[in-house]
């Protein structure tokens, strides 16, 4: 499993539910990335997106405590109502096929269970109001790739992968 993510220089990933920054080449990243693919989130992504709908042309499980079954049948998601369910759920499908995508608190909680993190710095402060673990100062993460700088939108980013020493099992 790994998460899929920008951030800014100070690990900001959002503001007012909401991603910071408008950069192309990094959708284009996270689109063919993730296309045919599981993803996996919390409500409050869902909600994030045009519509409220999942993304197209991808498996979307959301972590929804509470939520509408008959919404979730209807929009074509998978709706799961606890971190159990969810793990029960994710220990069955393949694990390379899996992408935690949002927001903060589900990349929080499921970062131990990830074996990569596939991050786009931007290199500038988006004034975020949810942040991503530093993986610098984690202990089993290390940086093992990283682009060189590419111009987005008006904005300096570098594609890089981290690599968790240590993931956790989903049981």
């Amino acid at each position: 499993m790994r998460a899929i993510l920008h951030c800014d220089k100070k690990w900001g990933i959002g503001k007012k539910n909401d991603l910071m920054f408008r950069l192309p080449k990094d959708m284009k990243f996270f689109r063919s990335t993730t296309l045919n693919k599981i993803v996996v989130m919390g409500s409050n992504t869902l909600l994030s997106f045009p519509e409220g709908k999942p993304l197209p042309k991808r498996k979307n499980i959301v972590l929804w405590p509470g939520g509408d079954k008959e919404r979730a049948d209807r929009d074509g998601f998978t709706m799961v109502e606890s971190l159990p369910e969810l793990f029960s759920l994710l220990s069955t499908l393949p694990s390379d096929d899996i992408f935690v995508i949002g927001g903060a608190m589900m990349y929080h909680t499921m970062l131990p269970y990830c074996s990569e993190v596939l991050l786009t710095k931007v290199d500038a402060d988006g004034g975020a109001e949810a942040f991503f673990d530093n993986l610098d100062s984690l202990p089993s993460w290390r940086e093992v790739a990283s682009s060189g700088p590419i111009e987005d939108n008006g904005y300096t980013i570098r594609f890089t992968t981290y690599r968790n020493s240590s993931p956790l099992p989903l049981e």
